[in-house]
């Protein structure tokens, strides 16, 4: 009497346990990949303020010299 159920239950689980598996394993490299996109994004959105900060550093260079030279002090 308890062997049909049992057995049932216990394949009920493993299947379960295997869906649960594949959609982990499916959300991990979905997770991967969207991570791959967000830090490329951002290593180029890094390079980019970079870039910028230094052209402003650059012209802020270039506007002291050019009072020192006006001026002459």
């Amino acid at each position: 009497m308890f062997c049909v159920p049992k057995a049932a239950l216990l394949h009920g689980k493993s299947v379960g346990f295997a869906m649960q598996k594949s959609r982990f394993r499916s959300a991990k490299s979905k997770l991967l990949f969207l991570f791959g996109i967000i830090f490329t994004k951002s290593r180029r959105f890094l390079g980019f303020v970079i870039e910028f900060l230094g052209i402003l550093v650059f012209l802020d260079f270039i506007d002291e010299l050019a009072v020192f030279l006006v001026l002459g002090a």
